[in-house]
């Protein structure tokens, strides 16, 4: 599996720049997109579900709101929550269903975290689609953030979908259309993706 790392990201990013005059454009207009990566673990999971379906900024005053509240943010510690105290840390009802059973699945080894680097992408959403509330998109960025995994686009990711109508200045509307246009870019497709939302980003002004 290929992962992309501090040693060669700024490299991938030229090289799709030379495969792609409209990526090439986003480097040279706002300079090379942050390298974001996040650990391999629970804690994480749990911040990318709190990401489903609201803003960057809703998502992580939820996660700073629990992590003060745990401390350590772990399964057991997280159980240990009433409804009214994950209510408190701006958890939906449906969110904090979720985060149940991920640590569920965890404390029962159903789900082992650090077996996952050794499995192929596909390998990854299956393990980690069996967790209710799991989808593509929150296995993808798992796989992403997480695991550094270099040819992951996420489609259900709309400022990413969103960044990339506007930089090819075409309307895209299926998801086939989208794969086709982001096929040159295999097996780069991360940090094109890093890419479009450095653009859309600054294009917004927007502080994450």
């Amino acid at each position: 599996m290929q992962t992309f790392h501090l040693g060669n990201f700024t490299s991938l990013c030229d090289e799709l720049g030379r495969k792609d005059k409209a990526l090439n454009s986003v480097i040279h207009t706002y300079g090379y997109p942050p390298m974001w990566t996040r650990p391999g673990n629970f804690s994480t999971l749990i911040h990318i579900i709190l990401e489903q379906q609201v803003s960057l900024a809703s998502a992580k005053a939820a996660f700073v709101k629990l992590k003060k509240r745990l401390g350590s943010i772990t399964p057991k510690s997280l159980l240990l929550l009433s409804d009214e105290e994950l209510r408190a840390c701006y958890f939906s009802r449906q969110k904090s269903g979720y985060a149940r059973h991920l640590a569920e699945m965890i404390l029962a080894k159903k789900l082992v975290l650090k077996n996952l680097p050794a499995m192929d992408d596909d390998g990854v959403r299956t393990q980690l689609k069996e967790v209710k509330g799991i989808g593509e998109w929150t296995a993808d960025i798992y796989l992403l953030f997480a695991l550094q995994r270099t040819d992951i686009f996420p489609l259900g990711d709309l400022a990413m979908v969103n960044a990339l109508r506007e930089i090819k200045k075409v309307p895209l509307h299926t998801r086939d259309e989208l794969l086709l246009l982001a096929e040159k870019w295999r097996p780069n497709r991360s940090v094109a993706t890093m890419l479009l939302w450095h653009h859309y980003i600054q294009r917004r002004g927007l502080q994450i």
